[in-house]
């Protein structure tokens, strides 16, 4: 058989496949317009979205997937088609820290998919606003980057908020330096956020080190002045690259290869047991000795896995902290909840801001 005929036997392969995928879609978005139905009946009708089934399902396309595609392509593709079903229930609303094109929609859409419909927000506040109004679904705030550490405005944020933590998302950061040109030496300035100002230190002291650097509210307002001044270049995403119309003048500069940002989803009720979870407790010690080894001593007592804390100042008195601690586990689950009961008899201040789903791609 020749290489022709070979090729129109797997082209006509393919296409069969391919009607049965898509037949089969169709079929799981007729099951969720069932599912819809079926809550309308029971008098649910606020809010389709489940956080823990979703993930459930996603952790068993990786647990069976064995190529060639990888786990978290192929987790992608069926976030993508389950955003897709819920749309047919009902649209998603979720607010990101605009405008568009910022790394904080990028990972709103990683999360939900892109069939939900997304509302920039001006600033971190705005988004809590929004979702505590009930303006919106969910909102997601950046929580922390893996090489300049917490954003200590969404921990402020959330010690006075009555928001949940309803997940997380992990997204790889690239920084490309884009403009109007497609060369270095015509840029006079580069505007950023600081945060990727600080991603890319080593880049700009090594290949900008006379170009004036401006400090902006986000990324994508960075590749929309660029967009509007022929001298001046952004640093920012590929996605804002697209959106405001630049050249990649430099791709990858940030310093860290392995550059993460940590992003919070933010709902306004609790999201029942995954199976694999991280709970997010607020507390504060008293002010004595050893007051922040006992705190924590019930959580070694019954065995919960502590994987991070992060203090702040309570700015109600000179020199008293808050802390942020994360556990492994839901606070439904038995034990958990005990060693919470007990912490919580150590703390002057206690405050479960959420139970989630660990994130899976």
């Amino acid at each position: 058989m020749s290489s022709d005929a070979k090729l129109a036997v797997i082209r006509d392969r393919i296409d069969a496949l391919d009607q049965q995928l898509q037949d089969l879609i169709n079929e799981r978005a007729s099951l969720a317009q069932e599912v819809a139905e079926i809550k309308l009946e029971a008098g649910e009708s606020s809010n389709f979205y489940r956080p823990e089934r979703e993930i459930q399902v996603l952790r068993k396309v990786q647990e069976r997937q064995n190529g060639p595609l990888s786990k978290e392509e192929m987790a992608r593709l069926f976030r993508e088609v389950m955003s897709a079903c819920l749309a047919l229930e009902q649209p998603l609303t979720v607010a990101f820290l605009g405008p568009e094109g910022t790394f904080t929609q990028a990972a709103t859409l990683k999360h939900f998919g892109h069939s939900v419909v997304t509302q920039p927000q001006k600033s971190i506040d705005a988004i809590f606003r929004e979702v505590a109004a009930g303006s919106v679904d969910y909102g997601v705030v950046p929580v922390e980057n893996s090489t300049e550490g917490v954003i200590n405005h969404t921990l402020d944020q959330l010690v006075n908020s009555s928001l949940k933590i309803c997940g997380e998302v992990a997204l790889r950061i690239h920084d490309h330096l884009m403009g109007l040109g497609s060369d270095l030496s015509e840029v006079k300035k580069i505007y950023s956020h600081a945060q990727s100002l600080a991603q890319c230190r080593q880049w700009l002291n090594q290949h900008a080190h006379d170009i004036e650097l401006v400090d902006v509210s986000s990324n994508a307002e960075a590749a929309r002045r660029a967009s509007e001044e022929p001298t001046s270049a952004a640093i920012a995403g590929e996605t804002a690259a697209e959106i405001y119309g630049l050249n990649l003048i430099e791709k990858n500069i940030e310093d860290n290869p392995d550059n993460t940002t940590r992003f919070l989803i933010l709902g306004r009720s609790a999201v029942p047991p995954s199976g694999i979870d991280k709970t997010v407790l607020l507390v504060s010690a008293q002010n004595r000795p050893g007051a922040l080894f006992d705190l924590l001593k019930p959580l070694a007592n019954h065995g919960v896995s502590m994987s991070r804390i992060e203090s702040r100042p309570s700015q109600q008195t000179n020199w008293e902290y808050l802390f942020f601690v994360d556990i492994d586990g839901h606070c439904e689950e038995e034990r958990i909840a005990t060693a919470i009961d007990e912490l919580k008899t150590q703390a002057s201040l206690f405050k479960i801001l959420g139970s989630f789903p660990k994130a899976v791609m």
